[in-house]
């Protein structure tokens, strides 16, 4: 079986591309959240929407700063609290929260949890990082962007 060429969205729309990736430089350059909360969260949204590239991309850039037998755990944050400070776990849950919004409907528990943990602008900040993950999980995945994983 022949995989299908898909198109390259960040050729076709140079502006669109633009556009998202001036977030992503907002979220992961011009905010007060740890470089390693935005690399947690941006990995664990693309797991949820099984985006290989970034779930590959986010994996390379975690394992920077976070072992591996953490990094493995993640999918399964909940079960190993004593892994992950109050704050990693309340960004985690808001991560699943905003990312499945169409089943939990940003819950007023999660959000009263979420902003227990994080100052106004920072949750503002969480919720860009998450809402940024999306929309390159939505296009990353559809157009079937490449790993940097070898067989």
């Amino acid at each position: 079986m022949t995989e299908m060429t898909r198109l390259n969205w960040s050729e076709v729309a140079p502006e669109g591309a633009k556009a998202l990736f001036g977030v992503h430089h907002y979220v992961t350059k011009k905010t007060d959240l740890p470089e390693e909360l935005i690399h947690l969260v941006f990995l664990r949204v693309s797991q949820i929407n099984g985006c290989a590239h970034c779930i590959d991309m986010h994996t390379r850039d975690l394992l920077r700063t976070m072992p591996v037998d953490k990094v493995a755990l993640i999918p399964v944050w909940a079960e190993v609290p004593h892994l992950f400070p109050d704050q990693y776990r309340a960004a985690l849950a808001w991560a699943e929260e905003v990312t499945n919004v169409s089943t939990t409907h940003a819950s007023d528990d999660a959000y009263a949890a979420a902003e227990a943990a994080f100052a106004p602008k920072d949750l503002v900040d969480l919720t860009l990082v998450i809402a940024a993950m999306n929309a390159f999980n939505r296009l990353g995945a559809p157009f079937r962007l490449p790993v940097a994983a070898k067989p």
